[in-house]
């Protein structure tokens, strides 16, 4: 199994959470995006869209979208289980990476940012504004959301990490990364710190990555 990846890819950070939660060994090819290796027609083939990750199976068929990944994984290797048991629950895991992954990520990844500073003009301070603007209006909605769940322990769904943690702490990586205050998030703040030192965590945070700069 071949993970095509890019350290500071948000998407591919959560693809390598999953996979180490559920014990999956694979290989790690980059695409370095900073490079534009994503526009080349080699990554085309993979996925037209020239995004990260693609997960290509052990037969060569090549998967694309980090959420429908997951989705195969956790019917391909159930244990452990990365989503609840009962349907509404799961349901609800779903909307909340889906907030992430459909919402969140698209307002603020490097191809947007990139536009916004080439193509548009404007300055750094311009963009970081923008993307602190957008981080905080989706953590914000998800602070909601959370305080709505029932309280079960430190984490969002379960009595273990899922999918909704696994899809979380990318964008707190990035947020403290941008220096974007998150003292109004107490229960988002509590699932990430959770999880922010489990190995399978870890693991996956860009720095450790073979291809990290």
């Amino acid at each position: 199994m071949k993970l095509f990846d890019y350290w500071r890819s948000s998407a591919a950070y959560r693809m390598r959470i999953v996979l180490n939660l559920k014990g999956i060994e694979y290989e790690h090819v980059s695409v370095n995006l900073a490079k534009g290796e994503q526009r080349g027609a080699e990554h085309l083939a993979r996925n037209p869209l020239g995004l990260v990750p693609a997960l290509e199976l052990d037969n060569g068929t090549l998967l694309t979208q980090s959420m429908a990944i997951c989705e195969y994984l956790e019917d391909v290797h159930p244990n452990p289980a990365l989503l609840p048991a009962d349907p509404v629950a799961r349901a609800q895991v779903r909307a909340f990476c889906f907030d992430i992954s459909g919402e969140m990520h698209p307002l603020y990844n490097l191809r947007v940012r990139n536009y916004l500073s080439d193509e548009l003009g404007h300055s750094g301070e311009v963009v970081d504004k923008w993307y602190a603007h957008w981080t905080t209006w989706g953590l914000s909605a998800l602070e909601e959301t959370a305080q709505q769940l029932p309280k079960r322990g430190d984490f969002l769904f379960g009595d273990a990490p899922g999918l909704a943690e696994a899809f979380l702490a990318p964008q707190y990586y990035n947020a403290n990364r941008f220096n974007i205050p998150l003292g109004d998030f107490p229960r988002l703040n509590a699932a990430f710190d959770a999880v922010k030192d489990l190995p399978a965590f870890k693991a996956a945070e860009p720095e450790n990555q073979p291809d990290a700069e």
